[in-house]
């Protein structure tokens, strides 16, 4: 799970030009916009990513008139995100903040201190989730299948200890899609669609998830290549095209572009060129192929890395990049799939992230 409030320590403190009253704080791989003094390197803070939403407590106050996000609910009214203070990207005097520091007083007496303990528990911080758009309702057979892998990537700047320890192999770069997550499998002989984190019910069609599965005719791509392989399977993919996520892509029609082939038998994804060669079975198409790099990267040539112009529509800025080896890999620092991305700040700037 992602920490979004931990105990960290601050690597470094560096000016802003032209800037008296702030400096740029370095924690893990961000960098942060603070007031001058308040850190230096070595101290011990409570560190919040963005998409940490704070609970509405006194000491987060201040946070009110620019961040603050009302409560979102579900068709029967019940409340599903609480109101908060949302931590996203901003920009002041030119330097891009990703996150925001708090001291150890923020804590309650007894709560760890040690680097790396994660509090976002203990001081009640969520993950901020846009609201749900129009069509991505509907009936749900249960929450998202244990059988199946959840789709989160882990961001490149929690990870500098990882780029050290692989640093000199090649991984092939794929662009980040900004849509929304989506699950296709057969297992035992069932089919079965997936939102992000729930089990949808793929026969009705007032869900998006359920009429781009059918207008693909994707439960009977799945079978037939099934037969082919010999082992229950699943892709995952991202659902793109009008009704989602403002359509920044300009597309005149719902689509999906699959990232990942899972091979449900053995609980394992496919390498990539076996994804590829399934994907042509399947008669898919892919998140756009960007080539393959060395990795002898730091965090900040990687977000450097990210910037550029979507495959889809070079009249927009990409969402970001995603690295995986070209053969699937354990790692101890992520705690599971060797894959991790890198996100373009132009475009959390341009749309509000």
């Amino acid at each position: 799970m992602r920490k979004l409030a931990s105990i960290q320590t601050v690597n470094s403190v560096e000016p802003i030009l032209n800037a008296d009253a702030i400096e740029k704080v370095r924690v893990l791989g961000w960098w942060i916009v603070a007031k001058k003094g308040d850190h230096k390197p070595g101290d011990k803070l409570v560190y919040c990513e963005i998409d940490s939403l704070l609970p509405e407590r006194p000491e987060f106050e201040f946070l009110r008139p620019s961040s603050f996000k009302p409560a979102q609910t579900d068709a029967t009214g019940a409340e599903v995100i609480p109101a908060g203070f949302r931590i996203k990207t901003i920009k002041l005097r030119g330097q891009v903040s990703q996150g925001i520091c708090f001291p150890l007083s923020i804590l309650s007496p007894g709560a760890p201190d040690e680097e790396g303990a994660d509090v976002t528990d203990l001081i009640d911080v969520r993950k901020w989730e846009p609201p749900l758009p129009v069509g991505m309702g509907g009936k749900v057979k249960g929450g998202f299948p244990g059988f199946l892998p959840k789709t989160d990537e882990t961001r490149v700047q929690v990870l500098e200890a990882a780029l050290q320890r692989h640093k000199g192999k090649t991984f092939y770069v794929t662009e980040k899609l900004d849509g929304t997550s989506f699950t296709a499998f057969i297992r035992q002989g069932e089919f079965g669609i997936c939102s992000r984190n729930l089990w949808m019910d793929e026969t009705d069609q007032t869900n998006v998830l359920s009429r781009v599965t059918a207008s693909m005719k994707l439960e009977e791509k799945l079978r037939a290549v099934r037969e082919r392989l010999g082992f229950d399977l699943a892709i995952q993919a991202e659902v793109i095209g009008p009704g989602i996520q403002k359509n920044k892509y300009g597309l005149k029609e719902v689509t999906l572009r699959v990232f990942n082939v899972f091979n449900v038998d053995a609980y394992r994804l496919v390498d990539q060129p076996a994804m590829l060669s399934t994907l042509t079975d399947l008669g898919l198409e892919g998140v756009p192929q960007l080539g393959t790099l060395t990795l002898d990267h730091t965090v900040d040539q990687l977000v450097s890395f990210s910037e550029g112009t979507s495959v889809l529509n070079p009249q927009v800025q990409r969402e970001g990049v995603v690295l995986r080896p070209l053969a699937e890999e354990y790692d101890e620092d992520i705690g599971g799939r060797l894959s991790f991305k890198a996100i373009n700040p132009k475009f959390l700037l341009k749309y509000d992230e």
